[in-house]
């Protein structure tokens, strides 16, 4: 596993995390059961494969099944060296953010009375980066969120904050990043949407701000199983309607017949790009069993030539599959 410091923090971090939004729903009496499916035995140990792969860097957000993500995570990693990083939700539940007045999102108390909640759902552990789950610009005058940060970091809630930046729009958050205000930004990054390399890295870069990439595999696209045949029985039947499975099938076929050698699997592909020179600090990925999570960490040690990247590179592809408001 290769490790870096996390921005300005100072955090020893892997430069390959695990995202823990899938593991969420081992809960059975969730709403939200059904579409995760997930097992929180195989969970738990996922969760302890990438920790013996050398992953210390474990991403959860208090949505991720009413805290199940989180408590899960408190208890498979119980007393082991990890930075844990989770997120308060939209007052208003609406990913991304849309509504301009913050007091209806996130306002003070419901800041601090959240991250309070995750706080209890990690075993009472200092949250290492409390970030806000979606982000808006137009609220960067507001004090609310700075006081609440404020008053978090005195109490010993949490360590450092970020933001989570609203699907593919790296550039709804470049004057939170100028300010200096925050620790970290998370944001969609894969081989596909490269667009966060153009501004919002370099200056992320510049103010000492610590890079998180999400969606690294493309909601699965880029781990190079899908075919036109594949049925989604999740939110995905959704983003991936049939003209658009061909064509990201094509896309991804495309790269793996280029790259994928046996000593690197599409998925790692994947995931290393993210981590290359000039892109994120860490790549977060779902791993939902541990076979995906050695895999998945043996990523990091993957080398990319120069023609490789300038390959990947070329597979920019600008889009949005995401519904507008959830």
């Amino acid at each position: 596993m290769l490790y870096t410091t996390l921005g300005k923090t100072g955090l020893r971090v892997s430069r390959i995390g695990f995202g823990a939004w899938g593991i969420g729903g081992g809960a059975k009496d969730l709403k939200w059961a059904d579409m995760w499916k997930a097992d929180d035995e195989i969970s738990k140990k996922s969760l302890l494969e990438a920790h013996s792969n050398g992953i210390n860097f474990f991403d959860t957000a208090l949505e991720y099944g009413e805290g199940h993500s989180e408590r899960l995570i408190s208890k498979a990693l119980l007393g082991k060296d990890a930075v844990i990083a989770t997120k308060v939700p939209p007052k208003d539940r609406h990913w991304p953010a849309r509504n301009r007045n913050i007091e209806e999102v996130f306002p003070k108390n419901y800041i601090i009375e959240n991250a309070m909640q995750s706080y209890e759902n990690l075993g009472r552990r200092t949250i290492d980066i409390l970030q806000l789950h979606v982000w808006m610009d137009e609220w960067i005058d507001d004090d609310g969120w700075r006081e609440a940060f404020r008053f978090l970091r005195e109490k010993g809630i949490a360590r450092f904050f970020g933001v989570s930046v609203n699907d593919h729009e790296p550039d709804s958050a470049m004057k939170i990043v100028k300010s200096g205000e925050i620790d970290a930004i998370q944001v969609i990054y894969n081989i596909f949407d490269q667009s966060p390399r153009d501004k919002l890295f370099p200056l992320a870069r510049k103010n000492g701000i610590g890079i998180i990439a999400r969606v690294p595999l493309d909601e699965g696209s880029l781990g190079g199983t899908f075919t036109y045949d594949t049925a989604f029985n999740d939110w995905r039947k959704d983003y991936f309607t049939k003209p658009r499975l061909k064509e990201t099938v094509d896309r991804v076929n495309a790269i793996k017949s280029k790259m994928v050698r046996p000593e690197m699997t599409m998925s790692q592909i994947a995931l290393k790009f993210c981590i290359v020179e000039g892109g994120a600090d860490i790549a977060i990925a779902g791993m939902r069993n541990p076979v995906h999570a050695k895999e998945n960490a043996g990523s990091a040690e993957v080398s990319l030539t120069k023609e490789d990247l300038a390959f990947l590179y070329s597979q920019r592809w600008t889009r949005n599959f995401y519904p507008e408001d959830v």
